[in-house]
């Protein structure tokens, strides 16, 4: 029996010495940030797509785009580099269609504020003016905004919603516009009309500057583009003559290849990097 309490009384004295290191509040989870190309996806659109698609489909289309390359000329060389910008083309479509919708995006969001700020303003609250506009907004956001009413009809918290409605846009500025109404709707105020219409007036004359300002720089862009095609172009119309082919399907004529290729896709990124402008930032995920 002594042995007993004597183990107890040690356990107690242990705990007592631990509780002195360890920290007993709970830590807040960290939301994970989704990955680069899962949020390029969903700037695209193709939020139903996964990663593990994108990337099958890319070595498909590679797989496919050598193997008949290949078989036409006769030459694995130029397999090879059909095979590699094959396999470049799905990505390089899904970061098109993203850029496309970024930009349509941009034109519509002030529609989206005016639609919020009218609804406010005829006595409806906040979580019904975000679901009018599943009938009522513009229609490039209607799907989103039909899912926002989905999960929130479901769930029947504002929050968690607007968190699934950021992460489905996956927009700057829809993110600025979500935070806002968090704020509004944690902390009350009277001035969230006068708020919407000046986002509304800042957002319209940002898309009109940016919109300028890309119509101008987009002579680079095609500028890139011709300069990196104009050279595959030729080759392909060399790859007819079979003198060609055989200068070509040799370690030397790889190393040309793989080398020309290199400098093409380095070239094309440095252009499109200096001529670009900036994009803004998703710093309110």
């Amino acid at each position: 029996m002594s042995a007993v309490l004597g183990v107890l009384l040690g356990a107690g004295v242990f705990l007592v010495w631990w509780s002195f290191w360890t920290d007993g509040s709970p830590r807040p989870a960290r939301a994970r940030r989704p990955g680069r190309l899962r949020e390029t996806l969903a700037r695209a659109g193709l939020s139903q797509i996964g990663p593990g698609a994108l990337v099958g489909a890319c070595c498909a289309t590679g797989v496919l785009s050598g193997l008949l390359v290949a078989a036409a000329s006769g030459a694995a060389t130029f397999g090879l580099c059909a095979a590699l910008l094959g396999g470049w083309l799905p990505l390089a479509a899904v970061r098109h269609r993203a850029r496309s919708r970024t930009a349509l995006m941009r034109e519509v969001w002030p529609d989206v504020v005016d639609h919020l700020r009218s609804a406010i303003r005829a006595g409806l609250s906040l979580p019904e003016a975000l679901v009018q506009l599943q009938y009522r907004g513009p229609e490039p956001v209607r799907p989103a905004f039909a899912q926002f009413a989905a999960d929130y009809r479901a769930s029947g918290q504002l929050q968690a919603a607007l968190t699934l409605l950021k992460d489905r846009l996956a927009d700057p500025v829809a993110d600025n516009i979500v935070e806002a109404l968090r704020v509004t709707r944690e902390v009350g105020g009277t001035d969230l009309g006068r708020l919407l219409g000046t986002l509304s007036e800042f957002l319209r004359e940002n898309a009109r500057t940016r919109g300028e300002l890309e119509a101008r720089q987009s002579w680079t862009v095609n500028a890139a583009r011709l300069a990196v095609a104009a050279p595959w172009i030729v080759l392909l119309l060399m790859a007819t003559q079979p003198a060609a082919i055989r200068a070509y399907d040799s370690a030397a004529g790889a190393v040309v290849l793989l080398g020309g290729l290199l400098v093409s896709v380095v070239a094309y990124r440095l252009m499109l990097r200096l001529g670009a402008l900036p994009e803004p930032e998703r710093v309110l995920q």
